[in-house]
């Protein structure tokens, strides 16, 4: 097991770690959760004996090995196969002894060792990492210089899971993978045979391929047993205990000191006097548990524009004449809510570009609302972000014209406060980059929002905080995450982007979920020639697909319909106001033109809406 013991470490003077101690079992999961900055990296370093302790101790069994995600695999000529399976280092060493022994007595040592090591079946091993991590069987063969630091870190992932130490240290490793990689990631750390300790905010990963937390918070580690919704339940019940405890002894305590004040200074009660004061200063003081700082996001509020916001017809798009993504038939209401699914290099990040207007059609109309904004955020914003300059010199320059305490206003908005704003990009955390990325991108009120991997560097609670806000903004979002937990908790469209197209993805996101982690399964035997493709059973199923996709096609038309029909119901309101056609004509003249539009969609939405109908009747009658 792993001990932990009366742990004690600083930095530059600044406590870290005071006592703090912890007991792991072997072969147990275990996520590691702290606020960013508590010094959960820290505690990796001091397990691995790269930094040494002010005092304590951490004890490991004998011979164990530990084994973490490398900085960066270098860019070398060596294969992605070859460099997962050098990572097994014993494996290689007798697989290079093994082409030069010549001692008959050794040769069989070598290939005693390498049969009990299963040493026959690593490239098959790696490989399925590799597949798994995002690398088709051809990409596997290429030279690590093929791929861009972001691939290679996914290798390093590959390699250290490949070598299976007997104490895993994963620090945030979804940070660098998709969603499909995460799940995949998520499945494997769940089956791993020896002990993991894995840094996450990842609120899914935690639930499912954890069994414990070790909680880091105010330099003392606790363990709790269960996955993470169970620590938070947990947690919620000692501490209200604790503030019960709190509040009982307070009433206590004055009740104590009430007797002192009255009876201090009367002989006769003298004694007793006294010994209360003996019981006040032996009383160990339970302290309320003190709330953090609620983390917040705050956007601001876009004006309502008719819609669609954007649509596509027939639309291809791609890079330098080669199309990634064809007949793109989408439309897009300020009021969606849109989670962008597909494995990597399928196109999200091409279709969140053109939509962006950061890309051009090569063939087909799209059309855009003459007063869209479009707010952008990718995770390589935060690395351009300039280094040398704080926060408010950052949104000085895009709006120069607005007084300094409003700039730190919105900064505040975003959990940046009066000390961050003053201080050097380059300073600051992830985190903190993270969320002035975020107020950068959503300055203008954006009517539609495309945030890709947003939650990258952010702790638990700034995600929480991100999903109310995202559940409060009032223009339509699109999202690319490995967030589950955010995607199931903001998203009300699935967009599935896959064999260059982009098509609604009817299913949930569990049934996402179901649909990945099949696909690493064998495929089923194929049908001979003599076997018929279409039995009745076929027959039966393609007809009920068919009726189930239907069904979907109905509800999506009726949500369409009920959507334009709330949104009339807020115009013939603003209409009716008998001010608008005597003070307001300008207002007058635009809600009227805005009506009519809306009447014009009603129209074409309840035709759609009629014809799915129609359809489904037919479909269910033959």
């Amino acid at each position: 097991m792993l001990r932990i013991d009366d742990l004690h470490y600083s930095i530059e003077g600044r406590p870290i770690f005071e006592g703090a101690s912890a007991t792991i079992p072997t072969g147990h999961k275990v996520g590691l959760i702290g606020r960013n900055g508590a010094g959960k990296t820290t505690l990796f370093k001091l397990i691995r004996g790269d930094l040494h302790l002010d005092a304590g101790s951490i004890q490991l069994p004998s011979r164990a090995r530990i084994g973490g995600v490398a900085q960066e695999v270098p860019g070398n000529e060596v294969s992605l196969l070859d460099t997962v399976l050098a990572a097994d280092t014993e494996r290689a060493a007798l697989m290079a002894e093994s082409a030069t022994a010549t001692d008959p007595a050794r040769i069989a040592e070598i290939q005693t060792r390498l049969a009990d090591i299963d040493a026959w079946s690593a490239e098959a091993r790696a490989s399925s990492i590799l597949r798994g991590l995002g690398f088709d069987a051809d990409e596997q063969l290429m030279p690590c210089s093929a791929f861009s630091g972001g691939w290679r870190m996914r290798v390093a992932l590959a390699a250290v899971l490949f070598s299976q130490p007997d104490y895993l240290l994963l620090d945030e490793p979804t940070n660098y993978l998709d969603l499909e990689g995460a799940l995949w990631l998520e499945n494997y750390l769940a089956k791993y045979p020896h002990t993991v300790i894995i840094i996450s905010h990842d609120r899914d990963l935690l639930n499912r391929a954890v069994g414990s937390i070790l909680h880091l918070e105010n330099r003392q580690l606790t363990y709790y047993t269960g996955p993470y919704d169970q620590f938070v339940r947990q947690r919620a019940e000692q501490r209200a205990v604790l503030a019960a405890q709190a509040k009982k002894q307070e009433a206590r305590r004055a009740h104590l000191q009430s007797f002192v004040d009255r009876f201090k200074a009367k002989a006769t009660k003298a004694k007793q006097a006294q010994s209360r004061v003996k019981m006040l200063e032996k009383m160990d003081i339970i302290r309320t548990p003190e709330d953090a700082a609620r983390t917040v996001f705050t956007f601001p509020e876009p004006e309502t524009l008719s819609p669609p916001i954007i649509s596509t017809e027939g639309v291809t798009v791609g890079y330098d004449g080669t199309p990634i993504l064809k007949r793109l038939n989408l439309r897009i209401d300020q009021d969606d809510r849109i989670a962008l699914l597909g494995k990597n290099g399928q196109g999200k990040s091409t279709l969140a570009k053109l939509l962006s207007d950061r890309l051009p059609a090569m063939e087909g109309k799209i059309a855009r609302s003459s007063k869209l904004r479009i707010g952008f955020f990718a995770q390589h914003q935060v690395d351009e972000l300039r280094v040398e300059e704080t926060p408010i010199q950052h949104l000085q320059r895009e709006l120069p014209d607005q007084h300094p305490s409003k700039l730190r206003a919105r900064l505040a908005g975003f959990g940046l406060m009066a000390e961050q704003a003053e201080t050097e990009v380059g300073r600051l955390s992830g985190g903190q980059k993270a969320r002035l990325s975020l107020l950068l991108a959503t300055l203008p009120a954006p009517h539609l929002l495309i945030l890709d991997e947003p939650t990258n560097h952010l702790d638990i609670e700034s995600r929480e905080a991100l999903m109310e806000a995202l559940n409060d903004y009032s223009g339509a979002v699109i999202l690319v995450s490995h967030d589950m937990h955010l995607l199931s908790m903001v998203a009300d469209r699935l967009w599935l982007v896959k064999d260059g197209t982009v098509k609604p993805f009817e299913d949930d996101l569990d049934a996402y979920r179901r649909l990945l982690l099949q696909s690493d399964a064998p495929a089923k035997p194929q049908e001979t020639a003599g076997e018929s493709h279409k039995t009745p059973e076929t027959q039966r199923r393609k007809s009920r697909d068919q009726i189930l996709a239907l069904r979907a096609e109905v509800r999506k038309c009726e949500e369409r319909v009920e959507k334009l029909s709330d949104m009339e119901e807020k115009l013939q309101t603003l209409l009716n106001d008998p001010e608008l056609f005597t003070t307001k004509k300008d207002q007058a003249i635009a809600l009227q033109k805005k009506y009519a539009e809306l009447q014009e969609a009603m129209a074409r939405a309840e035709a759609l809406w009629m014809d799915a109908l129609e359809q489904l009747e037919a479909a269910e009658a033959g």
